[in-house]
């Protein structure tokens, strides 16, 4: 397939100022800041396991609480995997993974579907992890599954430990979006019987 497969989003509201780059066909280089400590090491986890590379500087109302700025961030980054899709003639179209890391375990399954749709189960024991509120992990996966118009579903399988789970979601997140967009040597055109995405 020709070229490699990017995108840049922007967005600035009253609350937030958004701004990033996204490459799917990296090699999971990452630049990464915005604001909050936990947030960049998950995003960062998020890019190395798709192999993705992506600029992102994201700024909010971090005196209200983090959530408009995680929110905005994952409409970016879903708008972004839709931009850099394009018609998305040759993908697999179909990503899973199961990610352990200690006591934790999670499963995500993903299809680049057309339709945004998030389902989730598992419960977070902390409500934060370090500078993160870990509710917020769901708030960015649904924002993200929407804007990217891609079904996923998340299932935290075991765990305990709160920043372990948040590692194996954004991990398993990274590899089944991995496999997802990646391309099937044996497939040219769009892969539904729909003859659209």
């Amino acid at each position: 397939m020709a070229g490699q497969r990017t995108a840049e989003v922007q967005r600035e509201t009253k609350e937030t100022k958004i701004k990033l780059r996204l490459n799917l066909d990296g090699t999971g280089n990452c630049q990464i800041e915005t604001e909050l400590g936990f947030f960049n090491h998950m995003l960062s986890l998020w890019t190395r396991h798709a192999s993705f590379d992506m600029e992102l500087t994201g700024q909010g109302d971090l005196v209200v609480d983090a959530h408009h700025t995680v929110e905005d961030i994952a409409i970016c980054l879903g708008r972004a995997i839709r931009e850099a899709l394009g018609d998305k003639a040759g993908i697999v179209r179909f990503g899973h993974s199961i990610i352990p890391m200690d006591e934790a375990l999670a499963l995500v399954a993903v299809d680049i579907s057309g339709r945004g749709y998030l389902a989730f189960e598992g419960t977070l024991p902390a409500a934060r992890v370090g500078d993160f509120d870990t509710e917020l992990v769901e708030e960015f996966l649904r924002a993200l599954a929407m804007n990217g118009e891609f079904t996923l579903h998340v299932r935290l399988l075991a765990g305990r430990n709160s920043h372990h789970i948040c590692e194996v979601i954004f991990k398993s997140l990274g590899r089944a979006l991995h496999d997802a967009v990646s391309f099937d040597n044996r497939v040219r055109d769009i892969p539904s019987t729909k003859g659209v995405i």
